[in-house]
């Protein structure tokens, strides 16, 4: 599979949208208001990724002084296991490492065994539980991970 990356860009709004409408359950899945707030915010930066042309995924993160925060990774079901998330993450955190961000951190749910086996492969630790944050009581854990400095800058690049 040929999996390109590529910076956000306005006109891809509503796939943004759709995507994260189909990656999460409808009270999880960001509304139209709380997706476009969060691209707005001060420091946010949206990495898309394209297969055979269209959206396949994407990872939104925002970024304050030296530390960053991962708002979401949305892999449609048909590019997953394939390196796409690998790919998304690996420039998100390029580009957050090229702003001086060195601690970066993210929820995800305690009870999502292969989310939590994707960041702990990409040296998130849990650093807490936070109690009933999602939507009907579930627990998330807060994971975070420290940055290096950048070996070269963000760049468009294409991975197979």
């Amino acid at each position: 599979m040929l999996f390109s990356l590529r910076a956000y860009r306005p006109s891809d709004f509503e796939a943004l949208y759709q995507v994260d409408r189909q990656c999460y359950a409808p009270q999880i899945a960001y509304s139209r208001g709380e997706l476009r707030r969060y691209l707005q915010l001060p420091g946010a930066e949206c990495v898309i990724g394209e297969a055979e042309g269209k959206l396949a995924g994407f990872c939104l993160s925002a970024r304050q002084g030296g530390y960053g925060y991962i708002i979401t990774m949305d892999v449609l079901a048909a590019y997953r296991r394939q390196g796409a998330a690998t790919a998304l993450l690996d420039e998100i955190e390029r580009r957050l490492a090229a702003h001086d961000v060195r601690v970066v951190g993210l929820e995800t749910a305690t009870d999502n065994g292969p989310a939590i086996a994707f960041w702990s492969k990409h040296g998130y630790r849990k650093r807490c539980v936070r109690k009933g944050y999602y939507p009907g009581g579930r627990d998330a854990y807060t994971m975070s991970k420290e940055l290096t400095a950048p070996a070269e800058p963000p760049r468009e690049k294409e991975s197979s």
